[in-house]
Order: structure tokens, then sequence, then C-alpha cells
């Protein structure tokens, strides 16, 4: 079986990014340009073929730039498959 490259919580806010963006129609290269990053970038994290992903720092700084709080990125509760993992 094919080990996915993102858990489900990371797909989650990587979703929210992206939905937001869309609304706000804003271009890849917009967010680019706010990380200070390769357009690259934000077409590996938005894929799920790729362990990309956002951190808390581009979270934020996308947070900002959206005008939106770092929650509407998160979900309301926690996401069942990410509880359920043990730390390793």
């Amino acid at each position: 079986m094919k080990k996915k490259l993102k858990t489900d919580i990371e797909l989650y806010v990587i979703g929210k990014v992206r939905e937001r963006r869309v609304a706000l129609k804003l271009s890849q290269d917009d967010l680019a340009f706010f990380l200070d990053t390769d357009r690259s970038f934000i077409g590996l994290v938005e894929s799920p073929n790729s362990r990309a992903k956002y951190n808390l720092n581009h979270l934020n700084k996308l947070a900002k730039e959206m005008k939106c709080s770092l929650k509407d990125f998160m979900p309301d509760g926690f996401i069942a498959e990410a509880a359920g993992k043990k730390n390793r």
C-alpha cells in the first residue's frame, strides 16, 4: 500500500488556504510573493503527491495577507486520523 505523503490535518489546512486563495482571486504567484518563496513551492504544497507543506510561520503570514485569522485555516475539532496516531 502506498504511504500517504500528507496527513489528513495537513491536507485539511492546505485545502482551507487554497479555498481562501481562490475566493480572494489570488494566484499561486501571489502566495509565493507573500511568503517570499518560489511559485513552484505553492504548487507542491497544493499537490497531494508532494511532501511540501505550510509551516506555522507560513500560515501566520498568509493569515495576515489574507486578512483572516489562523483559526480560519484550522478545523473546529480534531481530525480523527491525526488524533489516533501515536507519537513516534
